[in-house]
């Protein structure tokens, strides 16, 4: 019988594939591009002298955070001419992401979104820092900058970022209980119970990307937003499912209509209210939350 070796540089590709692939899809809001990312970090990667690699981690983080800025500058042209507005592809995560807070909150629907504000740039070296705490030093190595420049973006896409993002840190159960009371009120298509649920600044996004009837403006208020899910977006209809499951770190709901895919629905919760509700309709979008997706720091 012949034994299969593994060398200690592919065991480190696959000891960090879920590290990479999560800093790639904080950076591009779309899964299928950040296993692109992660393809391409391995091609390059065997190619490499091992024996000059001091530090395998920030190595490989560093061909894969290049690889990534290539691409969403390209993905960001791209997005200039899609159907309505744009949202990250939503991942099926696993339970025990919820209990890392830092990490389902870099993964969620609303930080993905403010991300979304930074220049490629300062995204990368926010996702890089804040999220998987590299020193200032690798950072500046895997984004072509100085470390003095790099500290400056860290530090003015910190502060950007601390006014946009949530405002409240749920726990797993408040965020299970939410979606669970959501999904009842959707049911019953009672305009009192979705009322009771949203925030007064409720916001809901919907993307179809043209190929699925979606909101093509944001809905802003408890009210409009109510009425819309209870009359014009009836998520549940007669032959439709929803199940409660994790997406992004966070609570949400997968519809299904005739055992398809139609819908996921992803919820912000500030204050113990719904304050944010993304919908994707988009079928490209949907192939995620089909198994689960493996995150990591």
């Amino acid at each position: 019988m012949i034994e299969r070796t593994v060398d200690d540089g592919t065991e480190a590709f696959l000891a960090h594939r879920s590290l990479l692939f999560t800093v790639a899809y904080e950076m591009l809001g779309s899964a299928a591009d950040a296993e692109d990312v992660v393809q391409e970090t391995w091609l390059r990667w065997s190619a490499v002298d091992r024996g000059e690699v001091h530090n395998q981690r920030a190595y490989l983080v560093r061909i894969a955070t290049r690889q990534a800025l290539g691409r969403l500058r390209v993905l960001g042209r791209r997005r200039e001419s899609y159907v309505g507005p744009w949202l990250p592809e939503p991942l099926l995560t696993a339970p025990d992401v919820a209990e890392d807070v830092e990490l389902a909150d870099s993964i969620s629907m609303a930080m993905l979104l403010v991300l979304e504000t930074l220049t490629p740039v300062e995204r990368a070296v926010f996702v890089l820092r804040e999220v998987f705490a590299l020193d200032y030093g690798e950072i500046a190595e895997a984004v072509g900058r100085p470390t003095a420049t790099v500290r400056q973006i860290a530090h003015r896409a910190r502060a950007h970022v601390a006014e946009r993002r949530p405002r409240s840190v749920v726990t797993a159960a408040e965020g299970r209980n939410a979606i669970e009371a959501f999904r009842r009120a959707l049911e019953t298509g009672d305009l009192q119970d979705l009322l009771d649920l949203l925030a007064p600044d409720v916001v809901l996004l919907g993307d179809g990307g043209g190929v699925r009837p979606s909101v093509v403006e944001p809905i802003v208020g408890a009210d409009r937003v109510a009425r819309a899910l209870a009359t014009g977006l009836p998520l549940l209809r007669d032959r439709a499912q929803a199940r409660v499951v994790q997406v992004n770190g966070g609570p949400a709901l997968v519809v299904r209509l005739d055992g398809e895919i139609d819908d996921v629905v992803s919820v912000r919760i500030d204050g113990g209210l719904i304050s944010a509700l993304y919908i994707v309709r988009n079928p490209e979008k949907l192939s995620r939350v089909e198994r689960e997706s493996e995150v990591g720091r």
